[in-house]
């Protein structure tokens, strides 16, 4: 019998565990089921797959459920890392891909792209678990992640299931986490950060360099976007630089026309957003 451990279920929205005393099975027991490229499912040993699969790139391997009385359902993130659609099922994932798409190590996301499948030491049942996001690293890392709703410590089935995500991933150089609701000041100003992800406002009205030179030093974002031109023309830009890193401010107070802002990360033409042609057609 399988029993199915996902985080559907009444166990959804438990913090990240600082340690777990469950028998894990050996990596090389556990199986990784996922779509292949005709769209029918496939399933190999999870170390071999880990090598071999490009995860980032996989619809799916179970749908997002809607479930009645919820106010928040399954939906769709527009990725300015990858230029492409990665869906998620809840508000809490939501944020997570959001903060994990301004990231410039991650170069890659997908959602529920694998499920893991191994036999429990304790009780020998079949168990899975279907981790909600997948993130590639610049460094060929990678990361899999669930979105807990809330900080609550982990109840019994998510404790188990992380337990042997984090063994099977750790074996191949991989990190499971459960990523907790990040502080709400923060969550509120990358959400509005993220309205300006897209390309277009990088280099809008071709301002991108004069407003790296108005934040050369620290000073705020009204000043700022005031000394490099027209301030509804620079806002954009200004914005975008602070989603992309090119400018720096103090997120975790709230955002607005006295925060400071200062030039951040160098800026190449080697950045996480990519060519703007390819964005534009993908955001179509």
């Amino acid at each position: 019998m399988i029993i199915d451990s996902s985080q559907d279920g009444p166990q959804a929205g438990l913090s990240a565990l600082a340690h777990s005393d469950h028998r894990v099975p050996d990596p090389g027991a556990v199986e990784a089921e996922f779509a292949g490229a005709d769209g029918a499912l496939v399933q190999r040993r999870w170390v071999e797959a880990a090598v071999a699969v490009r995860f980032e790139q996989l619809a799916p391997v179970a749908p997002f459920p809607v479930v009645p009385g919820r106010r928040w359902g399954p939906g769709w993130w527009w990725s300015a890392t990858t230029g492409r659609h990665v869906m998620h099922g809840s508000q809490a994932m939501c944020t997570q891909l959001m903060l994990l798409d301004r990231d410039p190590q991650v170069v890659g996301l997908s959602a529920r792209p694998v499920r893991l499948i191994w036999r429990d030491p304790d009780s020998g049942r079949v168990l899975t678990w279907v981790p909600q996001v997948f993130a590639r690293y610049a460094d060929g890392g990678a990361l899999l992640a669930d979105c807990p709703a809330s900080r609550e410590i982990a109840g019994d089935r998510a404790a188990r299931a992380a337990a042997v995500l984090e063994a099977a991933c750790a074996a191949v150089g991989f990190t499971y986490r459960r990523l907790v609701p990040p502080d709400a000041v923060v969550a509120a100003n990358v959400r509005w950060l993220a309205g300006y992800r897209h390309p277009r406002y990088r280099d809008a009205g071709g301002l991108q360099q004069a407003v790296l030179e108005a934040f050369a030093a620290p000073r705020s974002l009204m000043a700022g976007a005031a000394a490099a031109g027209e301030v509804l023309t620079t806002l954009p830009v200004v914005y975008h630089a602070l989603w992309s890193g090119r400018l720096t401010a103090d997120l975790a107070r709230p955002l607005g026309e006295h925060t400071l802002a200062s030039a951040g990360r160098p800026d190449t033409d080697e950045d996480r957003d990519g060519t703007e042609q390819e964005r534009e057609q993908h955001a179509r």
